[in-house]
C-alpha cells in the first residue's frame, strides 16, 4: 500500500474528504488536517483519484515522513529515500517546500536542503547529477512541513488539477474550477442532477461546465496532456490506461437541462468557447439575458451562481440595484427552487432579501467568500425588509424635502456643490454631499443603540433610493466611511482612479476627486467663510496656511488680492492648488510652498520678510504626521500658532482662524494677552445647507486692538 496526500484550497478539505470516500468507498479511513487529506491507497487508486477528484489541487505520493528539528534532519530524512529508484537521472526536477516551524523559518532554505540531499545521493550512487528546472520540471518533489513533521513527496499531478485545460478565456477574478465544483456540491445539486440547473450570471461559464462534467459523470481531468507521474519509475502505463478506459465507459448524458445566461454577449461568447473546449457544449444551453429577466420552462430546479461583487465601495453601490431587483425576480418566478450564491460581499447578498438556511465559507483564490443557500419556500417568498419599509420611506421623503428646500438657493447662488443631508434622521447616520453630477455618502459610526447590522441595512436602503431621487447614475455614487482622523491619514489615498471633475462655486471653478481621498478637495461648510474672507482680501497680500487644495486662495485671487501665498505639508495638495489656479486662469504674483506649516510660519516670524495683510488659518484638529516634528493639537497649540501668525501680520491686518473640533474652546484670555481681539463669527459663516448643524466648524476674526 502507498501513502498519499490530497491538497485542497482553504475551506474545501472537509468536502474533499467526502469526495474521496465517494470515489473510493465510504469505509476508507482518511486523516484530515487543514488543507489536506491523508490516506493509504493502491497505485490504481492513486491514478483514480488524480483522474476523478474535482476538488483537490494536487495528489502527492508520500515517500518518507519523519520528525525534523533542524536543517540536518531535513537532509537526513530526504536521504532515506532511494531517489534513483523514483526517477531517472536524465529527468529534471524541482522542489517545492511548504510550511515553517520554530527552527525552519524559511521555505527556500527547507527546499534547498531537500534539493542538496537528492543531488548528493544521485552523484554518490550514479556518478551523475540530475538537472534542476524550476520552470518546466519533469518531476516535482514536495516537502510539506507541519510543526515538526515533514512529508517528502512526489507530485503525481504535475500542474495544479484545477487547471482543467478548457478555460481558454476568462473575465476579471474568474471563479476557479475546483471552487465551482465545491459550490455545486455544497448547493446540493451535485446529489440531485436529475433537476435542472440555471446560472443566470454565468460569466466565463465555469459553473455550468463543471455542472455538465458532474452530470455526465465525466472525469474533470480526463483530457489532461501531462501528468506528474509520467517520469515516476513506478508508473504502470497499462494500469493507467485501464483506469482511463473504465472512466470513459462510465460517461453518460445529463438527465436534466443546464442553462447558462449572461447579459454580456462578449462574455457569453467566451463561455461558449470554454464549453466547446471542455467537450460539454452539447449539454449546456446558453442565452444572452439579463438575470433580472431570466426564466426557464422547468418549474423546479437549482439556481447556482457567482454574481459580480465589487471590492470597492463605488462598485458596491452600482451593484445594489441588481441584487435588489434579482431578489424580487426570484420571488416572482422561481417559487420552490433552491438558490446558491457565492459572494465576497455579504451586504450585497442581504440586498436580495432572502433568508439563507445554510452558509459555507470558502476561498476563491485569495478572496474570502461565503456561499449562501436559500430555499424559495413560503417563508422566503413573503417579501421582508430587516428594517421595515417605513423608515426607508421616511428617509426618502426627507431627502426629497431637503432637495426641494435648497433648489431656489442653489440656483440663485450658482452653487454646484452642497450638502443635502446630514444625519437628519438618527438611524440614517450619514452625510450626503452633491458635487455636480456626483454624490458622496459619508457614513458615520453607528450609534451604540443601533446594532451594526441594522445600520448597514439602512445605509443599503438609502443607497437604493439616492440615485433615483437625486437623478444620478449609481456609478457616480461614492460611499466613504467617516472616522476620526489622525496623523497623515487625511492625506492617504483610498483608491487610484485618478478621476477629477470640475464644480462651480460663486463663479470659481474647482477640481474635485470623488473617489480617491476621504475628502474630495473642497470643504463645503467653509463656502461662506471663503466668500467673507475673499471679499476683505481685495488689494491685500494674503497668506493661506494649511491651504489644502487652495479654494480660499482661488477666491482671494479672483477678488483682487495683490498676492496669495499658499502653504501646505502635502505635495499632492500644493499641486492640486496650482491646478485650481490654472483652471480659473489666475496669473500674477502668487506663491505655493510645500512645507510643514508650523515650521514655515515660525521661521517666517523670525525674518524681516514683508508681512501679510490677511491670513487664513484652518488647521487640522490633530496631527502626528511623520513629516512633522512632534504632534499638533489645535486645542493645546492654537495660542502659539496665532502668536506666530501675528508676527507675520501687518499692524492693520486681520486673521481668520477656523477649525472643526466640535469641543474646541478658544483661550480668550491668552489671545487677548497678545494685544488682539477675537470676534466669534462662526454663526455668520454657516452656509444655508449647514444651518441645521451649527457645530460643523468654529471661526474667529482676529485683529489687533
Amino acid at each position: 500500500m502507498l501513502e498519499c496526500l490530497l491538497i485542497a484550497a482553504k475551506g474545501l478539505d472537509e468536502l474533499l474528504k467526502l469526495e474521496i470516500q465517494k470515489i473510493l468507498g465510504e469505509e476508507r479511513a482518511i486523516a484530515l488536517t487543514p488543507g489536506q487529506c491523508r490516506l493509504t491507497v493502491t497505485l490504481e487508486e492513486l491514478y483514480t483519484l488524480n483522474l476523478h477528484t474535482r476538488l483537490a489541487n494536487r495528489v502527492l505520493l508520500v515517500l518518507a515522513s519523519g520528525t525534523v528539528k533542524d536543517a540536518e534532519d531535513i537532509y537526513t530524512l530526504t536521504q532515506s529515500v532511494k531517489w534513483p529508484e523514483q526517477f531517472d537521472v536524465n529527468s529534471a526536477f524541482a522542489v517545492r517546500f511548504n510550511g515553517v516551524n520554530r527552527e525552519i523559518r524559511n521555505t527556500q532554505f527547507g527546499g534547498l536542503k531537500i534539493k542538496d540531499a537528492v543531488v548528493d545521493q544521485f552523484v554518490e550512487l550514479t556518478g551523475r547529477r540530475p538537472d534542476v528546472s524550476r520552470q518546466d520540471p519533469d518531476v516535482q518533489i514536495h516537502g510539506r512541513l507541519r510543526r515538526e513533521k515533514l512529508d517528502i513527496c512526489i507530485d503525481f499531478s504535475g500542474t495544479s488539477l484545477h487547471q482543467r485545460g478548457y478555460r481558454e478565456a476568462s473575465g476579471e477574478a474568474p471563479l476557479k474550477e475546483q471552487v465551482a465544483a465545491a459550490v455545486l456540491m455544497r448547493s446540493g445539486w451535485a446529489d440531485n442532477t436529475d433537476l435542472c440547473l440555471l446560472d443566470p450570471m454565468c460569466g466565463s461559464g465555469t459553473i455550468a461546465i463543471e455542472a455538465a462534467l458532474i452530470a455526465s459523470n465525466t472525469p474533470p481531468n480526463l483530457h489532461r496532456f501531462h501528468w506528474g507521474f509520467e517520469h515516476f519509475l513506478g508508473h504502470d502505463k497499462a494500469l493507467w490506461q485501464q483506469v482511463k478506459a473504465r472512466a470513459v465507459e462510465a460517461i453518460d448524458e445529463p438527465a436534466a437541462k443546464i442553462y447558462a445566461f449572461d447579459i454580456s454577449t462578449p462574455v457569453l461568447d467566451m463561455a461558449r468557447e470554454n464549453a466547446q473546449a471542455s467537450g460539454m457544449s452539447a449539454y449546456i444551453e446558453f442565452k444572452q439575458c439579463d438575470a433580472r429577466q431570466a426564466q426557464v420552462k422547468e418549474d423546479k430546479g437549482y439556481i447556482v451562481s457567482n454574481p459580480p461583487y465589487g471590492e470597492r465601495l463605488g462598485e458596491y453601490v452600482g451593484l445594489l440595484p441588481l441584487f435588489d431587483a434579482f431578489g424580487k425576480h426570484l420571488k416572482t418566478h422561481f417559487a420552490n427552487w433552491r438558490v446558491s450564491l457565492l459572494s465576497s460581499d455579504q451586504q450585497l447578498l442581504k440586498a436580495i432579501k432572502l433568508r439563507a438556511h445554510k452558509r459555507y465559507a470558502m476561498n476563491n483564490g485569495k478572496l474570502e467568500c461565503v456561499l449562501a443557500n436559500y430555499e424559495l419556500n413560503e417563508d422566503n417568498l413573503a417579501s421582508f425588509d430587516a428594517v421595515g419599509t417605513l423608515p426607508a420611506e421616511e428617509f426618502a421623503n426627507r431627502l426629497v424635502k431637503n432637495q426641494k428646500r435648497l433648489q431656489k438657493w442653489l440656483k440663485r447662488e450658482n452653487i454646484e456643490a452642497y450638502r443635502i443631508y446630514d444625519a437628519d434622521l438618527p438611524h440614517y447616520n450619514f452625510a450626503i454631499d452633491v458635487y455636480g453630477a456626483w454624490v458622496i455618502v459619508q457614513e458615520y459610526a453607528a450609534p451604540k443603540s443601533l446594532p451594526e447590522a441594522v445600520a448597514k441595512e439602512r445605509l443599503q436602503q438609502a443607497l437604493l433610493r439616492i440615485p433615483t431621487i437625486l437623478k444620478c447614475p449609481t456609478q457616480q455614487v461614492v460611499v466613504k466611511q467617516r472616522v476620526k482622523q489622525s496623523g497623515s491619514s487625511q492625506y492617504q489615498k483610498h483608491s487610484n482612479s485618478g478621476k477629477r471633475v470640475t464644480v462651480t462655486e460663486y463663479g470659481a471653478k474647482f477640481y474635485i476627486n470623488p473617489a480617491d481621498y476621504l475628502d474630495v478637495g473642497l470643504f463645503l461648510d467653509h463656502r461662506t467663510t471663503r466668500q467673507m474672507f475673499a471679499a476683505k482680501a481685495k488689494q491685500k497680500h494674503v497668506l493661506n496656511l494649511f491651504c489644502y487644495t487652495g479654494s480660499v486662495s482661488v477666491h482671494a485671487a479672483l477678488h483682487g488680492a495683490k498676492s496669495v501665498t499658499s502653504v501646505d505639508m502635502s505635495r499632492t495638495y500644493i499641486n492640486w492648488a496650482k491646478d485650481n489656479f490654472e483652471l480659473n486662469g489666475i496669473q500674477g504674483n502668487h506663491v505655493f510652498e510645500q512645507a510643514d506649516c508650523l515650521e514655515w510660519l515660525n521661521g517666517r516670524a523670525q525674518t524681516h520678510l514683508p508681512k501679510f495683510d490677511a491670513i487664513f488659518i484652518d488647521p487640522p484638529s490633530f496631527s502626528n504626521s511623520k513629516r512633522m516634528d512632534g504632534t499638533w493639537d489645535v486645542q493645546r497649540d492654537h495660542v502659539g500658532l496665532i502668536k506666530n501668525a501675528l508676527a507675520c501680520l501687518q499692524p492693520d491686518g486681520f486673521i481668520y482662524f477656523s477649525n472643526n473640533l466640535r469641543k474646541f474652546s478658544l483661550d480668550q484670555e491668552a489671545i487677548e494677552a497678545l494685544g488682539v481681539k477675537a470676534v466669534n463669527i462662526g454663526h455668520k459663516t454657516l452656509p444655508e445647507d449647514f444651518i441645521r448643524n451649527p457645530k460643523i466648524h468654529h471661526c474667529w476674526e482676529i485683529s489687533r486692538l
